[in-house]
């Protein structure tokens, strides 16, 4: 799940070749500063910003670009009131947001698929949504979560009342599942890997396995409204790069996965690498581009939530997502 932990702002400075003289300083001056949101910690759902940044990308298209942890707001309150340029959400965010006339607008899908999961030790045998009765669920206290694990079973035939909800934050995924709770929510291609690399088989139970409703859009890519019909230049230009970054990401994981790593050099290498290894072939999938997003998913995605009582309103869909501003958008 996206999570904030902590409000640490990271700035990565750009670096010229040359000298750094005088002429250096006035090209720099004539870049359009951008600031651009996370949504969590550095992790390899944000390689192509690192990438593009460290290649210079952003450069090439006029931009200054600082990169910054969310802090208390939010990354979507933070970019909706233009505290940020850009930013990281997921679909389920950006529809909750709009519908409280927060206006925000997704830009790309990071990740074509829906690549988080419910996972549990091997040993547990919890291998269908039917095995989750009468054990604990370790979760943030989102209603989300209850309602995604409620559908999963009903449509598997179990009873959801039988499973205990224990509120655990943003405790360790490997210590609570071996001391807390049997079962927890995970992005594949970070805790999953790592439980690789720590040679802990998992089991994991695929939300769209058992609804096409849940192969939503997590994590994507936001601007505000105001920012589009403003300086949609800057945006063009934003997305461009950003796209440039994520091909790299796609095409050569271990050169991006090393620039995050630079830039972020807290991180844990092996897991960067095997992650943005894994990532490689998930960012855009079987999409024409990456970035796209089809507008049947988004529209099944807030059908479901409506239909939940998740939201209280329809999503107007087509102004919660855009894919104008991808460089491939006119060959769709």
């Amino acid at each position: 799940m996206n999570k904030i932990l902590f409000p640490v702002v990271f700035v990565l400075l750009l670096a010229a070749c040359g000298g750094g003289g005088a002429e250096e300083s006035a090209d720099m001056d004539e870049l359009t500063d951008v600031t651009f949101v996370l949504d969590w910690t550095p992790n390899t759902n944000h390689t192509g910003v690192y990438a593009a940044q460290a290649e210079g990308y952003y450069e090439e298209h006029g931009l200054d670009v600082e990169i910054v942890l969310p802090g208390e707001a939010g990354a979507e309150q933070t970019v909706a009131t233009g505290n940020g340029d850009f930013g990281i959400s997921a679909q389920e965010n950006v529809t909750q947001a709009r519908l409280q006339d927060v206006s925000i607008v997704s830009l790309a899908a990071i990740i074509q698929d829906n690549t988080s999961y419910l996972a549990s030790p091997e040993e547990y045998g919890l291998e269908t949504p039917s095995d989750l009765e009468g054990h604990t669920y370790g979760g943030y206290g989102s209603p989300i979560e209850e309602e995604t694990i409620h559908s999963i079973m009903q449509a598997d035939g179990a009873d959801f009342s039988e499973v205990e909800i224990l509120n655990v934050g943003e405790a360790d995924f490997f210590a609570t599942v071996q001391r807390d709770v049997d079962f927890a929510w995970i992005y594949y291609g970070w805790t999953g890997i790592e439980a690789e690399l720590r040679d802990m088989p998992l089991n994991t139970i695929d939300f769209t396995e058992y609804s096409d409703a849940l192969n939503f859009y997590t994590p994507v890519m936001i601007t505000n409204e105001n920012m589009i019909e403003s300086d949609p230049e800057t945006v063009e230009a934003f997305m461009s790069a950003t796209t440039e970054g994520y091909q790299l990401a796609m095409e050569n994981p271990e050169q991006a996965a090393s620039h995050l790593i630079d830039a972020e050099p807290d991180l844990d290498e092996a897991l960067v690498m095997a992650s943005q290894e894994w990532l490689a072939d998930v960012y855009q999938s079987d999409a024409p581009y990456w970035g796209y997003q089809d507008r049947e998913v988004w529209q099944n995605y807030s059908d479901w939530m409506y239909e939940s009582d998740l939201i209280e309103s329809e999503l107007d869909v087509d102004a919660a997502f855009t894919n104008d501003f991808l460089p491939d958008e006119s060959e769709e």
